[in-house]
């Protein structure tokens, strides 16, 4: 089981439920790996630093993108494998999740002041790096890939917070601009796993669909026990409407976490 890129660590579920022990990060080098190993780094981006640079897009967290994380891993398999047809009797076997890759990309640029067309330009490129990830993967004898696609992010507390133009908003209060740019993301990337699908048909290649999930806990939201009336809102935050500041983030001194987690979708203002 392995992990590349940034985001949320759904892989971590899947080691729960599999009843194995949560994957080890690739640059911890004490730890064992030999029940799967995670590649990814918080902050990262799918498209080099060097690239976005000349976007105008500065990515301020980590210079470790998704081509320094395939590199650690092609480092890892020639560790760990004999020679190639080791590694692909190893791996024919194992989970790749792919994912979750651009989110960084698109968010530091909104964040920068790009417009959604300055960003659907860049759009083709972040797939193409994706599909490049899953071809690699591939070469390496993954047969069970899981690719998940992008949030709503129009539902996002961090990206709420600044707008006000309420003519802007779908039926679960989020922005329409913005999650119609992330669908235009998913149709990109979808169709790229149906064509890697054809060329491969012996290797299964799984869209998670992220985006549909997160309405589907939308519109479930009272039925799965969160609070109705703060769907939005962060749990780990304060500030607004929508418990955010830019100024008091999660995890600064005194910053309060609301007295009933469970009840919130929303953790600290992304997810």
């Amino acid at each position: 089981m392995g992990r590349c890129s940034n985001g949320l660590l759904i892989i971590d579920f899947i080691a729960i439920l599999a009843g194995i022990p949560l994957l080890n990060a690739h640059l911890n080098a004490s730890s064992s790996k030999t029940h799967g190993v995670n590649f990814a780094v918080a902050g990262s981006t799918a498209l080099p630093v060097e690239f976005l640079a000349d976007k105008g897009v500065i990515a301020p967290v980590t210079n470790s993108s998704l081509t320094k994380q395939l590199n650690w891993m092609h480092t890892h398999f020639n560790a760990t494998c004999h020679n190639s047809k080791d590694c692909v009797d190893k791996h024919r076997r194992s989970l790749f999740m792919v994912g979750e890759i651009r989110g960084n990309d698109y968010n530091y640029g909104f964040f920068q002041g790009k417009s959604v067309d300055d960003l659907k330009s860049m759009v083709p490129n972040v797939v193409k790096a994706i599909k490049d990830v899953i071809m690699r993967v591939v070469r390496f004898g993954a047969t069970r890939i899981i690719v998940p696609g992008y949030f709503p992010i129009g539902c996002m507390p961090i990206y709420l917070m600044s707008s006000n133009d309420y003519s802007a908003y779908d039926e679960f209060h989020c922005l329409k601009g913005l999650n119609n740019f992330a669908m235009y993301h998913n149709e990109q990337l979808q169709q790229a796993i149906e064509e890697l699908q054809e060329e491969h048909p012996n290797v299964t290649i799984v869209y998670g669909d992220y985006y549909n999930a997160y309405k589907w806990i939308l519109r479930k939201a009272t039925f799965l026990g969160f609070d109705s009336k703060s769907l939005q809102k962060a749990c780990c935050g304060s500030g607004g409407d929508y418990e955010f500041s830019l100024a008091r983030m999660c995890g600064a001194p005194n910053v309060p976490i609301c007295a009933k987690p469970r009840e919130r979708i929303s953790w600290d203002r992304v997810l």
